[in-house]
């Protein structure tokens, strides 16, 4: 196995001058450098992992705090969790995945050890328990997820607010009066996750502005649980002309039910927040009569107000490395692109009554009706 002395042997130069070409601790003149830096690639030598945290006193390991729950929408989490990984290597830091079932404690464990520089938190909610540990023992921590109280803290998000205030301006716009919120399951919002409680609370209130009557719904997102909730949103109100889904996996089981286009004459407005990675702002309209299988992925029709899940991943690993609040504009705000992929409300019509039919039995001519 490759030494720091062979290095050193092969370049020409004392083994503390290649320490210091990796640590940066002093400076090495370019010339000197770059004969290191050859010698390194030339041997194929990696820096002993052990060595080099006790010499400089970092890891350079990244905890991920990684939500494992039957309840998340495991693709997107998944897309975080690859984009930090990615960036963080791209640093020369590793990526340590902790799961969310040791609460504060995994927290507290991975700060005490020195497992790594710095920590991620996922699946942030409105009042985190991990908050006062890591204010407490001042870790080096980034959220993404936006706690009730983030003062303090180093957190990036996607506006939810907004970007479902967007949905129900775009429904209220064409018409619809009478709109179905569909989310997650139930646990999530027992459990006040921040970006489920921020969403429907931005969606209420510009609904309330505008005049909508919602009524909100929680679902699984498996197939028998979205067309349960589907037929208990039409039973209720029987009205609805709208949709906004926040529940990725619903989204393909709710554009298989037959009654979403036997209800009405025209397709119903359906709007949903739906993440794209790598395309902030970007919306998709499809055939709104695809009809795909139960069960398969699907590539759903209609509006969506989107970001892209893995920017988060991005700013959080810079964020956590240099200990400083990203450089992204806070105040950008979704983009939503109309793509007249919503229709109008059906138009109401007041219902007639029934005509009245005159029979022809013989108590309608003037005879006398049988006895019985």
């Amino acid at each position: 196995m490759v030494t720091i002395a062979d290095v050193a042997r092969h370049a020409g130069v004392s083994t503390s001058t290649v320490s210091y070409v990796f640590s940066g601790k002093r400076t090495i003149s370019a010339a000197t450098r770059r004969r290191v830096e050859r010698s390194v690639i030339e041997l194929g030598y990696h820096p002993n992992a052990g060595a080099r945290a006790l010499a400089g006193r970092r890891s350079y390991v990244l905890a991920l705090v990684v939500p494992l729950r039957t309840d998340v929408y495991v693709p997107i989490m998944m897309e975080i969790a690859v984009s930090v990984t990615i960036q963080a290597r791209r640093h020369g830091y590793d990526t340590l995945l902790i799961t969310n079932g040791e609460g504060p404690e995994g927290v507290q464990r991975v700060a005490a050890s020195g497992l790594a520089d710095g920590v991620i938190l996922m699946d942030v909610q409105l009042g985190d328990a991990r908050i006062p540990l890591v204010r407490g023992q001042r870790t080096q921590a980034a959220l993404i997820g936006l706690p009730d109280d983030p003062s303090g803290l180093s957190c990036v998000d996607h506006d939810f607010a907004t970007a479902d205030a967007l949905c129900a301006d775009h429904l209220a716009n064409h018409g619809h009066h009478e709109i179905a919120f569909i989310g997650y399951g139930p646990g999530i919002y027992q459990r006040h996750a921040a970006y489920a409680e921020r969403t429907l609370a931005g969606f209420r209130e510009r609904a309330a502005q505008r005049g909508l009557r919602f009524l909100h719904r929680p679902c699984e997102g498996t197939y028998e649980s979205t067309a349960g909730t589907f037929t208990r949103i039409l039973g209720d109100r029987p009205g609805t002309t709208g949709f906004v889904v926040q529940n990725e996996a619903a989204i393909g089981p709710l554009l298989t039910q037959p009654a979403a286009n036997q209800r009405t004459h025209r397709p119903r407005g359906r709007l949903r927040r739906r993440p794209v990675p790598g395309t902030p702002g970007r919306t998709v309209r499809a055939d709104p009569h695809r009809r795909d299988r139960p069960g398969q992925e699907t590539r759903p029709s209609g509006r969506r107000t989107a970001h892209a899940p893995d920017d988060r991943g991005r700013t959080r690993r810079t964020t956590a490395r240099r200990t400083r609040p990203a450089d992204t504009d806070p105040d950008r705000r979704p983009e939503h692109r109309p793509r007249a992929a919503v229709a109008p409300a059906p138009a109401r019509t007041r219902p007639t009554a029934p005509a009245r039919c005159r029979s022809s039995a013989p108590a309608a001519a003037g005879l006398p009706r049988p006895r019985t």
